[in-house]
């Protein structure tokens, strides 16, 4: 497995696709949420560390945390993998290869991707932004953070934490992800979540669109 509209006009589209994915990526919220992170000393040198009893992402250097913000679990059925891993793939504008559009002009259905409504349409993923491989199909991306599991398995992180997120890390960074840490009760205590987690999505024209992978504004990472 972390924007922006009509709601009249497009909430057929968004309820369909969400019975399909259960999830939405993009935020309208008038309670924005931000995230600050912080440039290494030594790119080498960083690792990432997950809560799922917090559902935190803790990218730390040593002891030193640069990044620490909320993710969305794996659900029941689906649940994110425990254990020790290493970044293995970095791909800013993925998109999904299962869940997604079928477009044919302005006809733009939400589906899967085995299931093609009719000749002449094509298949547009879900985007997945800022995708960070750590186990063949699981990874982190940007997506709606949920304060309940709710993913396939991946590790949503929000719009303006993704971008950050994967600016920190590099091939090769471990990742360590277990049920517990003791980061959950110092520098993971009191971290604000995301609000906006079930606002809907946009237009699936927009979506589908390469408009989707602006780039956030600003710097990403901040001296310290």
């Amino acid at each position: 497995m972390r924007s922006h509209v009509l709601r009249a006009l497009f909430i057929g589209t968004v309820v369909g696709f969400n019975l399909l994915t259960s999830c939405s990526i993009f935020t309208t919220s008038k309670k924005p949420y931000e995230v600050v992170a912080y440039k290494p000393k030594n790119p080498k040198n960083v690792h990432v560390k997950v809560s799922l009893q917090n559902r935190m992402v803790y990218v730390l250097e040593g002891n030193r945390p640069l990044l620490v913000t909320p993710t969305t679990i794996g659900k029941a059925g689906a649940v994110t993998p425990t254990g020790t891993f290493h970044v293995t793939n970095k791909i800013a504008h993925k998109r999904s290869n299962t869940y997604g559009f079928w477009a044919k002009g302005n006809d733009i259905r939400p589906g899967t991707s085995n299931k093609r409504p009719g000749r002449g349409y094509r298949y547009v993923g879900y985007p997945m932004a800022y995708w960070v491989e750590f186990k063949p199909a699981y990874g982190f991306h940007q997506g709606a953070v949920w304060p309940i599991p709710r993913s396939h398995g991946c590790l949503r992180l929000h719009l303006n934490a993704a971008p950050k997120f994967f600016a920190l890390v590099r091939m090769g960074t471990p990742v360590m992800i277990a049920q517990s840490l003791p980061e959950d009760q110092t520098i993971g205590k009191s971290v604000p979540r995301p609000t906006d987690y079930n606002d809907p999505d946009p237009p699936g024209a927009y979506i589908i669109s390469d408009k989707v992978f602006e780039p956030i504004k600003g710097p990403l990472l901040q001296d310290q």
